[in-house]
């Protein structure tokens, strides 16, 4: 199997932390070759730091010098998700992007599109998909252990923790705030519980009372001057089987807890909840409470690389699919529309 040839657009934190440590880690399979970032310097850096051959500001100018690139790693911000993707497919590469897929669902249809026309793959990275407790809890749904599922509690909620840096709660680069950032992923685990249906009915309100009030922050500081997102989220989801999700997010809510990030199963066999890992159910006429205190902790940002790596050479994988982030894209959008005006 030959060396796949790999760049990165987007030179901040999240390239710099989880994706070229991920790739590196994988070099018998993968080798970056490039970095693309708006800001050449930042670019440089970054390639001097991980040892990285090229550094470009213009996606352009790279897909020209390197005409051998098999895959583009996409983390630039959310609403430069779609042209950098649509590019690298058009430039013949697999692409594996950030979360969310896009700015709207007709976005992240068109990604979907372009990519299977194209013959390659497009995939979303939902890292948290990978983690032990969310395998084995999909292990269980797979194996009909919970029954029919008919309801899940799908929480990612902080106290105070709208990010003080970044574009965060800037809504034309972002898209949205709590739910686009946080709820994405919670939703991601939720609906893959349910084989990604697409829901008949949504009902949801969005609210921005303390973000655009201010107050103590525990992810610093944000200006409320400038706050344009949603800092909470509330939505039910209901599906043409009649099951249904419960999806709460926050940037900022006055709850006890820092933060909680959880889903909570209901079925016709058994229950379940995802952190500590549980199953309640019955054994042997008895109720009973099954427990998984020795789970291997797992690099979820690896295991979603090679989930990645692993669909670009034909192998099966539970990556994040562009279908399914169409899938998302669309559910997000409905969530937006059904909101009660900010």
């Amino acid at each position: 199997m030959s060396l796949l040839k790999a760049a990165i657009i987007g030179g901040g934190h999240i390239a710099d932390q989880n994706h070229i440590p991920a790739l590196k880690a994988l070099n018998e399979q993968v080798e970056v070759i490039a970095i693309c970032s708006r800001d050449i310097e930042k670019a440089t850096a970054l390639a001097d730091k991980h040892g990285i051959p090229f550094a470009f500001d213009n996606a352009a100018e790279m897909y020209d010098q390197e005409q051998n690139l098999d895959l583009i790693i996409n983390c630039t911000a959310n609403n430069l998700h779609y042209p950098y993707t649509m590019q690298a497919l058009e430039n013949g590469c697999h692409v594996l992007c950030e979360k969310p897929p896009a700015m709207n669902a007709k976005e992240a249809r068109e990604m979907a599109d372009l990519a299977k026309i194209k013959g390659k793959i497009l995939a979303y990275n939902f890292q948290r998909r990978q983690s032990p407790e969310y395998t084995l809890l999909k292990k269980f749904q797979e194996q009909g252990r919970f029954g029919e599922i008919y309801h899940i509690k799908a929480n990612y909620l902080r106290r105070r923790g709208i990010p003080g840096w970044g574009n965060f709660t800037n809504k034309t680069i972002q898209g949205g705030g709590a739910l686009i950032d946080l709820g994405v992923h919670i939703l991601d685990m939720a609906l893959g519980l349910l084989d990604y249906q697409m829901p008949d009915r949504i009902i949801a309100n969005i609210y921005d009372f303390i973000g655009r009030a201010g107050g103590k922050g525990l992810k610093g500081e944000w200006d409320p001057t400038k706050f344009e997102v949603e800092d909470a989220s509330f939505a039910y989801l209901s599906f043409p089987n009649n099951a249904s999700i419960a999806l709460s997010s926050s940037f900022a809510l006055n709850q006890q807890e820092e933060e909680i990030v959880n889903l909570e199963v209901f079925g016709t066999k058994s229950g379940g909840k995802l952190y500590p890992l549980s199953i309640f159910t019955e054994v042997a006429g008895e109720l009973a409470d099954v427990s998984f205190p020795h789970l291997t902790e797992t690099d979820n940002q690896l295991q979603n690389t090679i989930a990645f790596i692993d669909a670009c050479n034909g192998k099966e994988s539970n990556i994040c699919s562009a279908e399914e982030g169409a899938i998302l894209q669309e559910i997000i959008e409905k969530i937006y529309q059904s909101a009660t005006p900010v």
